[in-house]
């Protein structure tokens, strides 16, 4: 029988394709957001997950929908900041994510992926980062609320670790989430380099995405890891370097920086995890 994995927020950007993603490789899977997925996929349970009953019951048993989970995938959260005034937005991520892992706990859960942010490294940059490519080398810059809430879930999560030892914790440091038809717009990146220098001209495929949940899942050991997870190119055709040499001039490089290549290191997600990124807007467009 396949391991049956949750996923929070399936209905979302990121989540459809999670789930698709999943299904796909075998995973029984049951999507539990608060609006129902246009692919149906998976089953779907409403859940609230700020309130901490339902999100034990849905990661224990829905009636007879299924009777336990095996792992579980973690999106669901108002997803971008400013979208909702901070006070919300604080509220509805930190409870639902400590809910979420409470009731993992409770269930017996010990594989977990969870959504966590490219914010966390600086962005917007205004206040440049200490050197290039960023990576997860160095301490979490959160400069929104909702950032500093992913900062406080990675830092939350490192404690719940510690708490019980059997628990694997992937967290995935997601850049900018694109689909196909996204990808039109991309071209006209390159009038004014300043739209996306924001995150460091960065994106990722949902498809690359969703594999990289897979492999989180996947993941030997115990203990929490998080994972800078970005497409392994640029969303300009301008070259990399031009792009420092003109806004970033007089910061440390680590290693040389090649054609349209990234800035947000995906070294330790393709060294730790496998990950292997193999869509480009530039095959759409």
């Amino acid at each position: 029988m396949a391991n049956r994995v949750a996923v929070t927020g399936g209905s979302g950007k990121l989540g459809r394709a999670v789930v698709r993603d999943l299904v796909e490789h075998g995973w029984d899977v049951v999507n539990l957001d608060r609006v129902p997925s246009p692919d149906a996929l998976a089953p779907f349970t409403k859940v609230d997950l700020t309130d901490y009953g339902q999100a034990v019951e849905a990661l224990t048993r829905i009636d007879d929908r299924y009777d336990g989970v095996d792992a579980l995938v973690h999106l669901a959260a108002i997803p971008a900041p400013g979208l909702q005034a901070n006070a919300a937005t604080f509220r509805n991520n930190m409870l639902t994510t400590f809910n979420v892992f409470q009731a993992a706990r409770l269930a017996g859960i010990t594989n977990v992926v969870w959504a966590s942010s490219e914010t966390v490294l600086g962005l917007p940059f205004e206040t440049p980062p200490p050197y290039l490519p960023v990576d997860e080398e160095y301490a979490a810059r959160p400069e929104s609320t909702y950032s500093l809430v992913k900062h406080l879930e990675e830092t939350m999560v490192a404690e719940l670790c510690r708490w019980i030892p059997e628990l694997k914790a992937t967290g995935l440091r997601f850049s900018n989430v694109m689909y196909p038809e996204d990808y039109a717009a991309f071209p006209a990146f390159d009038d004014d380099p300043e739209l996306r220098r924001w995150n460091l001209w960065s994106y990722i495929d949902a498809r690359d995405g969703a594999q990289a949940v897979r492999f989180g899942l996947e993941r030997e050991g115990t203990g929490r890891e998080v994972f800078v997870i970005a497409s392994p190119d640029t969303v300009m055709t301008t070259p990399t370097m031009e792009l420092v040499e003109r806004y970033y001039p007089e910061l440390e490089l680590r290693r040389p920086i090649e054609g349209h290549e990234t800035l947000l290191s995906i070294e330790k997600a393709r060294r730790i995890l496998g990950y292997n990124p193999s869509h480009s807007w530039r095959n759409h467009v």
